[in-house]
C-alpha cells in the first residue's frame, strides 16, 4: 500500500543518513522528529525490559521495571553470575533487523548495546559498556555532553545542547548503529558507528554516579 511505502522510505532515509553521517563524519543531521518517531514506530520501537539477573546492587529498579537510578546504599539481589559488578545492567532485547528506542537520563550514563558474553565480574575496562570490542557506548554527562566509547576509545561528539532525551537508532544487517538527542521536536544526530555485528546485540546502561537515573520510555 500507499502508507506502507511511505513508512519504508522514512526508515531508508533514517538508515542512509546515518550511513552517510558516518562514511563522511558528518557532525549534526537534524530531522524532523514528529516524522521519524511516528513511522519508525509503527514497525521498529522497542520497549525496553530490563534483565533483572544482570542488575547490579549499586542500581535500584523502580516505577514497574522502567527507571533505573544510582542510589547511595546497595540493593541485596540474590548472587547471580550474570549481575554485573559495575554499576550496569542489559535488557532481555534481543536486536534484530532495524530498532528505535528511547531514553531519559540524569547525570552520569552510558547508553550501549552489547554483546551477551560480556564479563561482568570485576572492575577492569573489559567489563565495562564501551571498555571492550563488544559493547558500543554513548557516554551523556550533564557537566561534560556526550562522547562515544568503543574497545576503551573515546570520541568527543560535536557539541551541542545536552538534552534529557536520547535516541538510538540500530540497523543490526548493516552493521548501523546510531545515537540522537533529543531537542524540541528535533532528531540531532551525535554519532554513527558502521562496523559489522557478529553476535546478537543487547540494550545496556551503566549508571556512574549516585543520583544518576535512566527511565526507558516507549515512542
Amino acid at each position: 500500500t500507499v502508507e506502507k511505502c511511505f513508512i519504508s522510505s522514512i526508515l531508508i532515509l533514517c538508515a542512509v543518513q546515518s550511513f552517510i553521517s558516518g562514511v563522511v563524519q558528518e557532525s549534526k543531521i537534524i530531522t524532523n522528529c514528529r516524522w521519524i518517531v511516528v513511522f519508525i514506530s509503527s514497525l521498529d520501537s522497542v520497549q525496553l525490559k530490563i534483565d533483572a539477573n544482570t542488575v547490579s546492587k549499586y542500581l535500584k529498579v523502580s516505577e514497574q521495571n522502567r527507571r533505573v537510578t544510582n542510589g547511595e546504599a546497595d540493593v541485596p539481589y540474590p548472587d547471580d553470575p550474570a549481575r554485573f559488578d559495575h554499576p550496569q545492567l542489559l535488557c532481555e532485547n534481543k536486536l534484530e533487523g532495524r530498532c528505535y528506542w528511547e531514553v531519559k537520563w540524569k547525570g552520569a550514563v552510558f547508553i550501549s548495546v552489547s554483546y551477551k558474553n560480556i564479563q561482568r565480574k570485576g572492575h577492569k575496562d573489559d567489563c565495562v559498556f564501551g571498555g571492550n570490542s563488544q559493547s558500543w557506548s554513548l557516554g551523556c554527562s550533564d557537566s561534560d555532553g556526550y562522547s562515544v566509547w568503543h574497545n576503551n576509545e573515546k570520541t568527543p561528539c560535536t557539541p551541542t545542547a545536552v538534552s534529557e532525551r536520547v535516541a538510538v537508532y540500530v540497523d543490526y544487517e548493516s552493521g548501523i548503529l546510531s545515537f540522537y538527542n533529543i531537542s524540541s521536536d528535533k532528531l540531532i544526530h551525535l554519532h554513527t558507528f558502521n562496523t559489522k555485528f557478529t553476535e546478537p546485540l543487547y540494550p545496556g546502561f551503566t549508571l556512574w554516579i549516585s543520583g544518576s537515573t535512566v527511565l526507558l520510555g516507549s515512542v
